[in-house]
């Protein structure tokens, strides 16, 4: 695997890996971005969310547990000292669905933090990664 990046102005870049899919990658003004697209620690936040994210719904498919509506919220806290490296994340697990099988729910959570996610499994070697799950949440 591999990707590649081209700055396009100042501290905007464009990116791409293997699939062939460009991602806009940018910082503040005050850096010498454009605040055009995603910071890269964003970047990581959102590829830990949809990893885990692809994971539940691929696996909730095989259990045969279908939710009409599904949502994975990710925050996480920074090092206060460079580099601001991620301290603590928590993902919110987020279904919305009538006669939804929580234990079908909880075991394809379970499954991908601990077994099938990369992306949190390389995480949790340097931060603590927590998770809760909301059923018909308001």
């Amino acid at each position: 695997m591999k990707a590649i990046l081209q700055r396009v102005k100042g501290n905007t870049f464009i990116g791409k890996g293997d699939s062939n899919h460009w991602v806009v990658l940018d910082t503040v003004k005050q850096f010498g971005g454009s605040e055009a697209g995603s910071k890269p620690m964003e970047l990581v936040l959102i590829a830990l969310g949809g990893c885990t994210a692809m994971d539940v719904e691929s696996l909730l498919k095989k259990m045969r547990t279908p939710a009409d509506d599904f949502r994975v919220e990710v925050e996480a806290e920074n090092a206060q000292e460079h580099p601001r490296v991620f301290t603590r994340i928590k993902i919110v697990y987020k279904f919305w669905g009538e006669n939804l099988n929580e234990n079908n729910i909880k075991k394809a959570i379970e499954l991908s933090q601990n077994k099938y996610c990369s992306v949190s499994a390389m995480l949790k070697k340097t931060c603590e990664i927590t998770y809760q799950i909301e059923i018909n949440p308001d």
